[in-house]
């Protein structure tokens, strides 16, 4: 009988609602049709190069905010860990035998690895600041992540020195320019490490403890914690695994770039809450998925790209970006509600 008034009770999902909650990805899917259609390079292979280039970087930044997100937090720092990771890359993978601009001459020169391992330890330092802010002193996790994202940005200035780093390892910037030539078609080793990356988070998410005490949280973190879930210490952990990921895509940023400055990664996590939004991680928390995320991020460069391929400004580049993370957000608030 309890079933039975369920099923009546249970609102119809009709198709205008479905349109609705997936207008943004249709909208673009359109302006993909029309760009290819109307900008004879559109369709070429280097311009499919260069997108999975930029969605490989971005899918591990997403992937690494979906857990702030899932967890009911968010993670504003993201973009400006992304940015300290690649310059300390390029300040180890600097050239010694460079004619000038060598940043820091006792470091200069390191192994690929050393670089790797600097950048993932940076990384995580700043993904445990986050975890323990907010699970040790409940700080707001925007609060938290708000004011990490300023001082890194004042600490990557002295790192920097404010200047571009260049003349790196010529092996690791050719790494980040090439890949595995199929026919034609170039697919960038960064697209295999990105891959890789969301293989494994999306067996973390789904077949692990990890995973399933992180949608607890997000669904119900009082009730997770009633089930002897052990909050504080799943949120430092997903803040730090968040750090690890956004450190090594400034490493494979400064690759692909070949180059790195203070500037890097500006933004990045606004695009990565925006795509994995899109891609169906729910801001109300519990809800999202590693093959969602990649969906998401995906359709948000397809739309920067179309962007520029039909000839707008740079400026009105970022009006359109501001109202699809807008939007993103707002139907994914219009869909929580239509559940409760």
């Amino acid at each position: 009988m309890t079933e039975k008034v369920k099923n009546v009770i249970k609102p119809k999902r009709s198709f205008m609602d479905w349109m609705i909650e997936n207008a943004l990805i249709m909208v673009i899917i359109l302006m993909v049709i029309y760009t290819a259609y109307s900008a004879n390079n559109f369709l070429s292979f280097h311009n499919l190069k260069n997108i999975l280039a930029n969605v490989s970087v971005r899918f591990i930044i997403a992937l690494g905010i979906s857990g702030p997100l899932i967890t009911r937090g968010t993670d504003l720092s993201a973009g400006r860990i992304v940015g300290i990771t690649a310059v300390v890359t390029a300040v180890f993978l600097q050239r010694p035998d460079a004619s000038s601009g060598i940043m820091y001459p006792a470091i200069a020169g390191s192994p690929i690895i050393v670089a790797l391992l600097a950048a993932l330890a940076v990384g995580l330092f700043f993904g445990c600041i986050n975890g323990l802010v907010i699970s040790k002193l409940y700080v707001p996790p925007f609060i938290a992540t708000l004011g990490t994202q300023i001082a890194i940005y004042g600490l990557n200035m002295v790192l920097s020195k404010n200047a571009p780093i260049g003349s790196l390892n010529q092996n690791f910037t050719k790494f980040g320019a090439l890949g595995f030539r199929v026919g034609e078609i170039q697919i960038p080793y960064l697209t295999f490490i990105a891959l890789a990356m969301g293989i494994f988070m999306y067996i973390l998410y789904r077949y692990t403890v990890y995973g399933k005490q992180m949608y607890a949280i997000g669904g119900n973190e009082l009730a997770a914690e009633v089930s002897g879930v052990n909050t504080s210490r799943s949120k430092l952990t997903i803040y730090c695994l968040a750090g690890l990921l956004y450190a090594l895509a400034g490493f494979l940023l400064t690759a692909k770039t070949g180059s790195a400055a203070v500037t890097a990664g500006t933004g990045y996590e606004l695009e990565a809450i925006a795509a994995a939004t899109i891609g169906g991680v729910s801001t109300a928390g519990g809800v999202g998925s590693v093959t969602g995320i990649l969906i998401g991020v995906l359709v948000f460069e397809l739309l920067k790209t179309c962007l520029q391929f039909l000839g707008i400004t740079p400026e009105m580049t970022n009006v359109f970006q501001g109202i699809v993370i807008v939007a993103a957000v707002a139907l994914d608030i219009r869909k929580t509600m239509r559940k409760k």
